[in-house]
């Protein structure tokens, strides 16, 4: 009783916190959004509406991500959509606002981008009943959102924002724990200046970016230092909208961008190019073993007491999940399509190969994650939630 208290009384720190892990805006994500918590099915994926986290299904300009995560769609209405199997049930799901998808034994929450197209394939099975396991999906484009359903209880897992992970875990005095990295880092260097190809090459340059206060800007700068520029300028928009109009106007200027920004950008713009990865430019400085990260699995140790073997085979479906998107590009699309996180299968299937998709587990995740997470907090302590994890918060490690 006193853990679940611990996770009631979280739920207003969880939503206050604005120094999130994430690759969007630097405005705090809308507290207002949580409330889409309280109705989680235990049988449905749903998508939230949510008018600033997603462009409109009409436009291919995509509008601005929220500040804790870089999960963004290239065209998704802003008004609540129901994933749907077909066209049909489209039409007349979309009126209730739920999908009915297995059991509801598993309670899975996660966000509207690259951290849900690893997880496509196993919806797909769970609709069709061919899933090992029992699992409902519930899908929101704010990262304060899914945050209140794990701490609430609504689900039982959350795929968020890997800082988040942390901050639920403080948050919560150690009520959550790590189970999987489910996204390596999305962000990238774009330009149309055919002289950068690495962080070195950023001296003296101005770079646009969104998450000021945020991980673009925690990563950023740490790659600035280990690479030893000191006279980089960078300037901060709060949409990634913004850059984008910037790039439209000069194709020279600098900016970073997470997927599936990045893609739809290109695809509008012969002259920008993807000049470098942030993830690899982190892999080739970093001696410790840790990785850029964007997306982390958490499990209400409520639960994961109790379900053990649940939890287990979910990861192995998770894994499997991610396996068939690298192995079948072009039908994880159509899913990621489906499902309501970009609208057009072209660009789904080009962004897919580059959103970090990924189930590492065990000691590997926690060296990765850990690594991550002591990076943020030696900038600052805030982005974590004031402390680093313990041992107790990485699972199988």
């Amino acid at each position: 009783m006193k853990r679940k208290n611990a996770f009631v009384s979280a739920a207003a720190g969880i939503l206050a916190a604005v120094l999130l892990a994430g690759c969007g805006s630097s405005g705090a994500a809308s507290a207002s959004s949580a409330s889409a918590s309280a109705s989680a099915s235990s049988s449905a994926v749903s998508v939230s509406s949510a008018s600033q986290a997603e462009p409109g299904a009409s436009s291919e300009e995509p509008v601005a991500a929220s500040s804790a995560s870089s999960e963004t769609a290239e065209s998704v209405s802003a008004s609540s959509e129901t994933v749907a199997a077909s066209s049909a049930a489209a039409a007349s799901d979309a009126a209730s606002g739920t999908l009915t998808v297995g059991d509801g034994t598993m309670k899975i929450g996660s966000l509207k981008g690259p951290t849900t197209m690893g997880l496509v394939n196993l919806m797909q099975e769970t609709e069709d009943g061919e899933a090992q396991g029992s699992y409902s999906f519930t899908m929101e484009t704010q990262p304060d959102a899914v945050a209140a359903e794990i701490v609430s209880g609504a689900v039982d897992a959350a795929l968020i924002p890997a800082n988040m992970a942390s901050i639920v875990y403080n948050k919560t005095q150690g009520g959550v724990t790590a189970v999987a990295v489910n996204t390596l880092g999305v962000l990238y260097c774009v330009t149309g200046d055919e002289s950068i190809s690495s962080v070195k090459d950023l001296a003296g340059k101005t770079v646009y970016s969104t998450g000021q206060g945020a991980t673009p800007e925690y990563a950023l700068n740490y790659l600035l230092e280990k690479n030893g520029v000191t006279d980089c300028t960078v300037e901060f928009r709060s949409e990634a909208t913004e850059i984008a109009a910037l790039l439209a106007q000069d194709p020279t200027a600098i900016a970073i961008l997470p997927q599936p920004f990045v893609t739809v950008a290109e695809a509008k713009n012969d002259a920008l190019r993807t000049a470098f990865s942030l993830a690899d430019e982190w892999d080739a400085v970093s001696d410790d073993g840790s990785k850029f990260l964007t997306g982390v699995t958490v499990v209400r140790n409520d639960f994961l007491k109790d379900n053990k073997d649940a939890v287990d085979l979910f990861l192995q479906e998770s894994a499997d999940s991610v396996q068939k998107a690298q192995d079948d590009v072009s039908g994880t699309a159509a899913l990621v399509v489906k499902y309501g996180i970009i609208e057009k299968e072209p660009v789904a299937e080009k962004a897919l190969p580059s959103c970090g998709l990924a189930c590492i587990t065990g000691s590997e995740m926690k060296e990765a994650l850990s690594g991550y997470l002591n990076v943020l907090y030696s900038a600052s302590a805030e982005p974590v939630g004031g402390a680093l994890p313990g041992d107790d918060f990485y699972y199988g490690a």
